[in-house]
């Protein structure tokens, strides 16, 4: 985060021209990085659409007593073979579709106006309906013994790299570094904003949040482990299979105060979507005006349109099967190696001297030397060896699976290579000007 807050604060152009401006050549990573969390976008508006279907539905538990089989075959209607392509799911387009008029509506305006203001609403509101969950949950049966699963390590697993790189990915998905969010949005940051300071305040709020979060997610857990008599081990998971199978397997068992708990659960994955869902369009629409010299009204909506002509792919029968895979190239591959990416550039071809400057200036805890050690060795050498491993780990499955791994591939290479060919219109910050 402090690499890619003083790169933000330093050029004040989108991340292609950065890369750019550092050697004509690298431009290409830079759409490679820019282009990730936009894919990502794609799908991530599909699971937005689930919440909003299980919003309405938690008002009268609408899923019935089977959530598993309500979610894969009456919801989605999954299959794994890539002939459901031809069976679009109305619901889960519809929603998908309000979705994206959503986050048009807010990153098609000015930033204050739009993002800024968004922001500053919805999350307080995420922190407070959380927390009527959280509290709620503590005072749940069984809740000691979800706390206990939680917080009770096994060490064995250290060992393990699929652990490493799963917690690696998460922090870099959740902290947004690596996807050209973070430094798009250091780019609005006035000249003289502690950088070091923003930087511990905000992995500090992210951190704390998932901690506090996870204390109920646990409570719950235990809660329908108790409940049933079923080891909690056979309860947990992860994802979207708890959200939309476990969880309102619990709802069903929770009594009246379900009616309450399950919509404020939703709403509040709603609202921590869409935060996230603008956040990773703005990047692209950063990018997309300079390159083109659009402002920022037609690139936004030239980029939802194509958003959300991608997103249908996954609103069909094979949804479910390509959003797994898809998530996991553009993760354990892609996320990976822009970080690395980011890391050797930043550090060895600017100098991470310099942008240790850049940090310290306008801050009173200044970082040291270590903070560079790190960068420009320990961080590469550390992900470089887990994302190999991620590497293997993706593309090593059926024949059906390893062609849509290597499709995306061949689009995360592609689709950075065609926009690199095209000049830029634009030499001015006029994108700044108009956000």
């Amino acid at each position: 985060m402090f690499l890619e807050y003083s790169i933000g604060s330093k050029f004040n152009v989108s991340v292609p021209k950065i890369f750019k401006s550092i050697k004509s050549k690298f431009e290409v990573i830079g759409w490679f990085i820019t282009i990730i969390p936009f894919l990502v976008l794609t799908y991530y508006v599909c699971v937005i659409g689930w919440d909003i279907i299980y919003f309405v539905l938690s008002f009268f538990k609408g899923w019935g007593t089977d959530t598993n089989s309500f979610f894969s075959s009456t919801l989605l209607q999954s299959t794994d073979s890539l002939s459901g392509l031809t069976n679009f799911i109305p619901p889960v387009l519809i929603a998908v579709l309000i979705v994206w008029f959503i986050i048009w509506f807010i990153s098609h305006r000015h930033i204050n106006s739009g993002i800024g203001k968004v922001n500053k609403i919805m999350i307080p509101m995420i922190f407070i309906m959380m927390g009527i969950v959280v509290f709620y949950s503590l005072t749940l049966n069984g809740a000691r013994l979800g706390l206990s699963t939680l917080l009770t390590p096994n060490f064995d697993e250290m060992y393990n790299p699929k652990v490493w790189a799963a917690a690696i990915t998460q922090i870099l998905f959740s902290l947004s570094i690596g996807e050209a969010v973070l430094i798009t949005y250091a780019s609005y940051l006035p000249k003289k904003t502690n950088l070091v300071k923003s930087s511990f305040i905000v992995t500090c709020a992210n951190c704390g949040f998932e901690l506090f979060t996870a204390l109920g997610i646990f409570s719950i857990l235990g809660f329908m482990a108790t409940t049933t008599g079923t080891d909690i081990n056979n309860v947990v998971t992860q994802g979207t299979g708890l959200a939309f199978i476990v969880f309102p397997n619990i709802l069903n068992i929770m009594g009246p105060i379900a009616y309450l708990i399950g919509p404020i659960f939703f709403l509040c994955i709603f609202f921590a979507g869409i935060t996230t869902t603008i956040s990773y369009l703005e990047p692209m629409v950063n990018a997309i005006g300079e390159k083109f010299n659009v402002e920022r009204k037609k690139a936004t909506t030239y980029l939802c349109i194509i958003g959300a002509l991608l997103t249908t792919i996954f609103t069909t029968s094979a949804g479910g099967f390509l959003l797994g895979i898809t998530d996991q190239i553009l993760n354990e591959v892609g996320l990976f190696l822009a970080t690395i990416l980011e890391a050797v550039i930043f550090s060895w071809f600017i100098g991470a001297d310099k942008l240790l400057i850049i940090l310290n200036e306008h801050s009173n805890l200044k970082i040291g030397k270590w903070w560079e050690i790190v960068i420009k060795y320990v961080l590469p050498v550390l992900l470089t060896f887990i994302w190999v491993h991620g590497v293997i780990s993706s593309y090593e499955t059926t024949i059906v699976k390893l062609a849509v791994s290597l499709i995306i591939t061949i689009l995360l290479i592609m689709i950075p290579l065609i926009l690199t060919l095209i000049p830029f219109k634009s030499s001015s910050k006029h994108n700044k000007s108009s956000s």
